[in-house]
């Protein structure tokens, strides 16, 4: 029987990260990674196998950094947890833990809608052999029907189209693609971009129906519309994978993941859990929330790792970080959205500036910026960010994450000291997060008087 003091079972970022993490905190701890893939793809980068980077192989994340850390890979399936012999059943073995680590991940919700099991529907599985088969269909199709709007749908259709001579279209059920993510201004210069580059865009519509004979022909929508398809992905979001902890006797949380507390403790003391299998709350009233990205399961991975034999870490709850690139145009969320603080009931006020991220406008690389800053409106405690530009808007967003976390105050952002280069940023005078957070709080004294 194998045997380690910490056991991880799943090999994707949030398990990678709690092994290195566990490694650099217990440097004298046997450490052992289960994994049922022989090659562990990186998630965020699925959708750029079909086009920019063309190959699955390109996209894995390195052993290299396993090995360098003394973190033993055991590749098998697992299939149950003795809690009470601190024991993990696979189908190559039993494996005998201290701590166990589950970073078990989510697989794609599949819609139960008339059609989805026929031949030549995809979803987007972390799974190189399976992507590979998806890639050599799409690139004989001609048509293609992407159900879902979100982050991976519009990256995953502008990728898809690269490989030419495609017929793709996007279908959501929302108002606008990213209508979860982003602003309503936000998500029309998306829309507007995609369709520039050459996508079909069918917003606030459902989809009845995938037809065919055994294999995908069209998609009928819900006004009747059908859609001529060869290939029908989904990618409509993921579900926490939860069974073996279920099946464990491990407490589920109310949004069906594995509950865990600050710590990443989960039901047991001796397990903890991390990433997309495990119960994620807000930093913004510890509301239960159902983000699924992977910079949340590295987060998770270092507290969880940090925490295995004392605690020492603890999470401050889901900020929500996250960019969107297509092409020359990038998104950026950190926080709140101005619609979602306003769900949340909070009173808002806004920052919004637009300007270039160089100076002067000749440097080479100059391009629009824009950020909008949303702030509670009593306290001028910063609520969230957003940010368009080019690629350089994902640092920027990081930037107004960091505030949102110092729950830094429009007062605190107005008196900001950064560093500038012509080269490199936009303009000290015009620095986009200070002359927001000077317009928002203009625009509260203007509403007092």
């Amino acid at each position: 029987m194998k045997q380690a003091d910490v056991v991880v079972l799943g090999g994707s970022a949030a398990g990678v990260t709690a092994a290195v993490t566990a490694r650099r905190h217990y440097p004298d701890k046997s450490i052992l990674i289960i994994r049922r893939e022989a090659k562990a793809i990186i998630p965020c980068g699925i959708p750029y196998i079909f086009g920019t980077i063309k190959d699955p192989e390109e996209d894995l994340l390195p052993d290299s950094i396993l090995e360098k850390n003394n973190i033993e890979i055991f590749i098998s399936q697992a299939a149950g947890i003795d809690r009470v012999g601190k024991i993990v059943h696979t189908k190559d073995g039993d494996v005998r833990y201290d701590r166990l680590v589950l970073a078990i991940g989510s697989s794609p919700i599949i819609p139960r809608i008339k059609g989805a099991e026929l031949d030549g529907t995809f979803a987007v599985y972390k799974d190189i052999e399976y992507l590979r088969r998806m890639q050599n269909r799409l690139q004989q199709a001609n048509d293609i029907v992407i159900i879902g709007g979100g982050f991976i749908g519009i990256e995953l259709g502008d990728e898809i189209n690269k490989m030419g001579n495609k017929n793709v279209t996007i279908v959501e059920i929302m108002p606008h693609c990213l209508n979860a993510a982003y602003d309503e201004e936000f998500c029309v210069e998306m829309e507007e971009h995609l369709i520039s580059r050459g996508l079909n865009i069918r917003t606030s519509i459902r989809v009845e129906e995938i037809r065919g004979n055994n294999h995908v022909e069209s998609v009928l929508l819900s006004d009747g519309t059908e859609l001529k398809a060869d290939v029908v992905v989904f990618a409509i979001g993921a579900v926490s994978n939860v069974d073996i902890a279920r099946s464990a006797g491990l407490r589920v949380g109310q949004k069906g993941s594995i509950y865990v507390d600050r710590t990443m403790m989960t039901s047991d003391p001796n397990i903890f859990a991390c990433g997309d299998c495990a119960e994620k709350f807000s930093f913004f009233g510890w509301r239960a929330s159902e983000l699924k990205l992977a910079s949340i399961a590295t987060l998770e991975g270092r507290i969880c790792g940090a925490n295995l034999f004392g605690i020492t870490r603890e999470n401050p709850g889901t900020v929500g970080v996250w960019a969107t690139s297509v092409g020359e145009l990038a998104l950026g969320t950190a926080g709140l959205t101005e619609t979602m603080a306003k769900n949340l009931g909070y009173q808002t006020i806004c920052g919004v500036v637009e300007g270039l991220n160089r100076h002067p406008a000749a440097m080479p690389g100059a391009s629009k910026m824009k950020v909008k800053l949303v702030f509670e409106k009593n306290s001028e405690t910063l609520l969230g960010g957003q940010v368009r530009g080019d690629n350089t808007a994902a640092e920027m967003i990081n930037a107004i994450s960091a505030l949102v976390q110092r729950r830094l105050t429009a007062e605190d952002i107005a008196v900001f000291q950064m560093g500038t280069h012509p080269a490199l940023t936009t303009s000290p005078v015009a620095y986009p997060l200070v002359n927001a957070a000077e317009i928002a709080i203009s625009k509260k004294r203007s509403s007092s008087n």
